[in-house]
C-alpha cells in the first residue's frame, strides 16, 4: 500500500511538471490575435472524430454559414488525419504545438472531454463542455468515491476552471454535474446535441445505414455498444479489452421469436477503444454480426437501429427516446463497481430489463412487456426531468451567436 501511495505521488508530480512546461507553450502562443469568428472543436481527447454533440453543433454552424448568417471558421483537432470531416471543417493533428496555437487564438472551444493537463484559456475565449454522456449508470467525478483518483481529480479540477459553460439535457444532469464534472460555474439546460439526430433523422439514418452495410432495408438492428473501461486510472491510464460474452447467435434467434423479422447485430466500441484495437473482440463471425465501432458518432448509429443492448454506458438514457426498446447485459457488474464506484441508479428504477448472463438476456428478450416498459420509460422520463427535444444544437449555437456580437 505505502509503494502504491509512493508510486502515485511520484506520477502526480511527473504530470504537474508536464503540465507547467505545457502551459509554457501556451504562454508563448499568445503573441498572435484571438479571431473572432474561429471554433476549436474536438471529440474524445482527439481519439474521436466527427461526432458526438460538437458534431451536430458544428452542422448547426455550417448551415448557418451557408445561409449567410454567419462566417464561422471550425478547426478539428483530431488524432488521426484520416478520419472523415466535411469539407468546411478543417481538421488538424492534434499535437501540443498545434493545440496551443489553435486553442490560443480561438474566440471558442466546443468539446465533448477534458483538455490536456496544462492547457491554458486566455481572457476572451468561451469554452463549452458538452460532455459525452447524459444521464448515466456508471459514476463520474466525485461520485466514484475512493475510486476517483487523485490525478483524476486534479486534471478535472484544472479543466473545470477553464470552463464557462456545461450543457445538460435534463434536470438530472444539471443537478449532478457539479460533483460530477467538478464544475461550479453555469450550467445551461438546452438539450443535448448530439440527441438531436434521434428526433430528425431516424427515417434517414435507417435507410442510410443498412444501405452502407448491404442489410435489407426492412431488416430489424440491435446495438451492443459496451461502456468505456479505462481502470482507476492512478498512475498510467490503461484500457481494459474485455472479451464479449454475449451469445450473439442466441440473441438473434431469441429477437426473432418474441419480434419477428429478421434481425442483425451492430457492435460498437467506446471511441477510446476502438482507436487502439482492429477489430472488436468477439470470437463469433457472422454475417448478421457487424462491427461499426470506426464509426465516429455513436447517436448516428441509434437512429438507426430498432433496439439496443448495453452495460452500464449512457447511451442508453438516448436510444429510448426514439421509441427503441433496450436491455442492460452487465455480467461483471460486481468487478466494473470495485473499480468504477457504486452506480447512479438503482438497477429496479431504470425502465430497462437487466441480465447478469445470457441465459437471464435471452428470458428479457422472450418475455419482454412493450407496455410495461413504455410506461416505466415516461415515468422516467418526467421524474428525471429529461427535456431533448431535437433543438439543443439551434439553441447551443443561437448562444454563441449572442457572444459574439
Amino acid at each position: 500500500m505505502r509503494f502504491m501511495f509512493e508510486s502515485e505521488q511520484i506520477y502526480i508530480i511527473k504530470r504537474k511538471i508536464k503540465a507547467a512546461l505545457h502551459s509554457l507553450v501556451y504562454y508563448f502562443c499568445h503573441i498572435f490575435p484571438i479571431k473572432k469568428n474561429k471554433i476549436v472543436m474536438w471529440t474524445f481527447e482527439g481519439s474521436g472524430g466527427y461526432g458526438c454533440s460538437p458534431r451536430y453543433i458544428a452542422e448547426e454552424i455550417l448551415k448557418c454559414n451557408r445561409q449567410g448568417l454567419t462566417n464561422f471558421e471550425i478547426i478539428w483537432l483530431v488524432n488521426d488525419l484520416s478520419k472523415e470531416f466535411p469539407s468546411e471543417i478543417k481538421k488538424v493533428k492534434s499535437t501540443l504545438w498545434s493545440r496551443a496555437y489553435h486553442l490560443s487564438t480561438a474566440r471558442f472551444w466546443i468539446a465533448n472531454t477534458r483538455t490536456f493537463y496544462g492547457t491554458v484559456k486566455r481572457k476572451g475565449t468561451t469554452y463549452f463542455q458538452t460532455w459525452h454522456g447524459t444521464l448515466a449508470l456508471k459514476p463520474i467525478g466525485k461520485y466514484r468515491g475512493e475510486n476517483f483518483s487523485k490525478i483524476a481529480y486534479l486534471v478535472s479540477e484544472a479543466d473545470s476552471k477553464l470552463m464557462d459553460y456545461a450543457t445538460a439535457g435534463s434536470e438530472w444532469c444539471k443537478n449532478m454535474w457539479p460533483n460530477g464534472l467538478v464544475y461550479d460555474g453555469e450550467i445551461l439546460l438546452t438539450g443535448t446535441a448530439r440527441c438531436d439526430v434521434l428526433f430528425n433523422s431516424v427515417k434517414e439514418k435507417h435507410i442510410q445505414l443498412r444501405r452502407e452495410y448491404n442489410i435489407p432495408e426492412d431488416a430489424k438492428i440491435i446495438l451492443y455498444a459496451p461502456t468505456f473501461r479505462g481502470g482507476s486510472q492512478n498512475t498510467v491510464r490503461s484500457v481494459n479489452t474485455k472479451a464479449v460474452s454475449i451469445d450473439f447467435k442466441r440473441l438473434i434467434e431469441a429477437l426473432e421469436k418474441r419480434f419477428g423479422g429478421q434481425w442483425y447485430v451492430f457492435l460498437r466500441l467506446h471511441p477510446q477503444l476502438a482507436a487502439q484495437m482492429d477489430r472488436m473482440p468477439v470470437d463469433e463471425s457472422s454475417e448478421r454480426l457487424i462491427d461499426v465501432s470506426k464509426r465516429p458518432d455513436m447517436n448516428e448509429i441509434m437512429a438507426s437501429t430498432d433496439a439496443m443492448i448495453t452495460d452500464y454506458s449512457s447511451c442508453i438514457f438516448e436510444g429510448f427516446l426514439t421509441g427503441q426498446f433496450s436491455f442492460i447485459y452487465a455480467d461483471d457488474i460486481e468487478e466494473y463497481i470495485a473499480d468504477r464506484g457504486i452506480l447512479m441508479f438503482q438497477l429496479d428504477e431504470i425502465p430497462f430489463p437487466v441480465a447478469r448472463n445470457n441465459a437471464e438476456l435471452i428470458k428479457n428478450i422472450l418475455e419482454f412487456d412493450e407496455k410495461m416498459y413504455n410506461e416505466k420509460k415516461e415515468e422516467f422520463i418526467k421524474k428525471f426531468g429529461i427535456i431533448e427535444d431535437g433543438h439543443a444544437s439551434k439553441k447551443i449555437v443561437d448562444i454563441i451567436e449572442k457572444i459574439n456580437v
